[in-house]
């Protein structure tokens, strides 16, 4: 089995914002089971060059792990700092702006909490710098870094180093992220984005002080959709355009869906249109389900099904929360990271 890297690291980042009641043995064996994971993790590495998960899970681990204000060896650290130096957090030819952007803030929770020496902390800074012009120069004309989702993430460099109020690269993410809230629809993604339209980053959790407070939180239950009467048509492709694919399209059809459909819908209804046989998977994820098989194609270790909408527009939202328009084409493209 994969180390839960990513999955321990999240769950320990939850406890400490929600000030959880402090259970020195529990805690303490999460913790060491985080760092066991980070070195199981990067025994991929020697074989892969990278991580068995991700650089987006392995900096998570070492942010979780500062937020905690729990020590974290050099070596595990400068396995990121030689990552970024050398611009290994980049996938389907472009820059990974949440990977680049966790590690940052991980970096600048080192240096912050006194938890490095002085010359790694130098390091640390310049490599969060770099990672912060990385993206003010990868910037959008939409406003955002990367797309949507990965701009939380982004803007949480902003404000870890200090540089909101300097930068109208911020603003700009700013003034986008409240035009497109409504893309924000899982737990996961409502976390990332809620701490930074209060202006703060998962850096200023590991300095809160804990008060009881009164349980004042109650249940959310979003309205459910309302359906709308009708009918549409969406037109399905599915590319390959890698070597081990015997062509680079391996279907096209038009798909009868409901008006105002999901586009997991769209391939449920194309699993029911028999010749040519539609086949997918999908797996649950924080995010939502996540599209892991197509037409008995399965994203490996350093593959995945990218979603575009024609002619090449990556989608912002995933299966279960986008919903393509009449006449829309659909691209469900096998790309590497």
């Amino acid at each position: 089995e994969w180390p839960e890297t990513g999955r321990l690291a999240l769950y320990l980042l939850g406890l400490r914002a929600t000030c959880h009641p402090p259970d020195h043995g529990p805690q303490r064996s999460l913790v060491t089971w985080l760092k066991f994971y980070l070195e199981e993790d990067w025994a991929g590495s020697r074989h892969h060059g990278h991580p068995l998960t991700s650089y987006y899970q392995y900096g998570l681990g070492v942010l979780a792990l500062c937020v905690h204000r729990k020590r974290v060896r050099e070596e595990v650290i400068r396995r990121l700092l030689v990552a970024e130096h050398h611009g290994k957090f980049s996938h389907a030819g472009g820059s990974a702006t949440d990977t680049a952007a966790v590690a940052a803030v991980a970096f600048a929770c080192l240096e912050r909490e006194q938890l490095v020496g002085a010359r790694l902390a130098a390091e640390l800074r310049a490599a969060t710098r770099r990672a912060r012009r990385g993206m003010e120069e990868a910037q959008g004309p939409d406003g955002f870094f990367g797309n949507v989702y990965s701009t939380p993430w982004a803007m949480q460099v902003f404000i870890a180093t200090n540089s909101c109020q300097t930068q109208p690269a911020y603003g700009r993410a700013m003034a986008a992220l409240l035009e497109n809230l409504d893309a924000f629809t899982t737990a996961a993604t409502i976390a990332q984005v809620l701490p930074v339209l209060h202006g703060h980053s998962y850096l200023d959790i590991a300095s809160m002080h804990c008060q009881e407070e009164l349980d004042t939180l109650t249940p959310f239950s979003p309205e459910p959709w309302t359906e709308v009467p009708g009918n549409m048509t969406v037109r399905l492709v599915v590319e390959c355009p890698l070597p081990q694919c015997p062509q680079d399209q391996l279907y096209d059809q038009l798909v009868p869906v409901p008006t105002g459909a999901s586009l997991l819908d769209v391939l449920k209804a194309a699993t029911a249109l028999g010749s040519p046989n539609f086949t997918f998977d999908t797996q649950d994820t924080a995010q939502g389900p996540f599209l892991s098989q197509v037409l008995g194609l399965e994203a490996q270790k350093q593959s995945y099904w990218q979603l575009l909408t024609a002619p090449d527009t990556s989608l912002q939202m995933g299966v279960a929360d986008y919903r393509p328009a009449d006449g829309e084409t659909i691209i469900l493209r096998l790309s590497e990271w």
